[in-house]
């Protein structure tokens, strides 16, 4: 009777390792890594709405918008409105707003818009992490930023990075705008892309950068 009580503790041993060291490896397994991923990623949503190229806008609390992960923001209070405005800028603002200005809008906003209070960000889907040279670098650019040389439209290449700047210095800026007008860009390369947008910087092209971007980007 012992024999046979130590036989079924023995097996009940092997089929408990075997079960845990199987878990493991689902843990660990690409497919659980790439879900993991995409959870971190898409923050839960107050509304989600379809837009009619097929991608999916979620609204999601401004409180939980990816930037606020980063630990130096950690508990940072969200200043939705500043608290004085520049001197002379307000009148300039609202003698602009005044011509008969459009509002701005893209293709989801055909079947919603998101409430206030909430963001809208585009929901991240397994094929695009799949494209990405890794999951960890999707969504990043390289560090190297073009070093502008001259304030006319200037064509490089550096490592087959080819660009075209046009840039302003001064002493003070509190906002800007552009037109960005973009064809059919084409991507023919893994990990290229093609990128148009507008930046708005401070510090140097180094360790000091911070950037302020917004445009259009299409990515392999």
């Amino acid at each position: 009777m012992d024999a046979a009580r130590w036989v079924v503790c023995l097996l009940v041993t092997v089929i408990c390792l075997s079960c845990a060291a199987a878990a493991t490896a689902a843990v660990r397994s690409p497919a659980a890594r790439l879900h993991r991923h995409l959870k971190r990623l898409n923050k839960p949503a107050v509304k989600s709405i379809e837009s009619p190229d097929g991608d999916m806008i979620d609204c999601v609390h401004i409180s939980h918008q990816p930037a606020f992960d980063h630990p130096y923001l950690k508990n940072h209070t969200i200043q939705m409105r500043p608290n004085y405005h520049p001197e002379g800028l307000y009148e300039e603002s609202k003698a602009s707003s005044s011509g008969g200005e459009r509002p701005m809008a893209q293709l989801w906003h055909q079947n919603g818009r998101c409430p206030e209070g909430t963001v809208p960000i585009r929901r991240t889907r397994k094929d695009d992490l799949l494209r990405a040279s890794s999951m960890r670098r999707y969504g990043r650019k390289r560090r190297a930023a073009a070093n502008p040389m001259s304030v006319s439209p200037t064509m490089l290449n550096e490592g087959g990075h080819q660009h075209a700047i046009a840039y302003v210095q001064g002493d003070k800026y509190y906002g800007a705008k552009a037109t960005i007008n973009v064809w059919a860009p084409k991507i023919e390369q893994p990990n290229e892309f093609s990128l148009s947008q507008l930046w708005i910087l401070g510090g140097s092209f180094g360790e000091d950068l911070n950037s302020i971007e917004a445009g259009w980007q299409v990515q392999s």
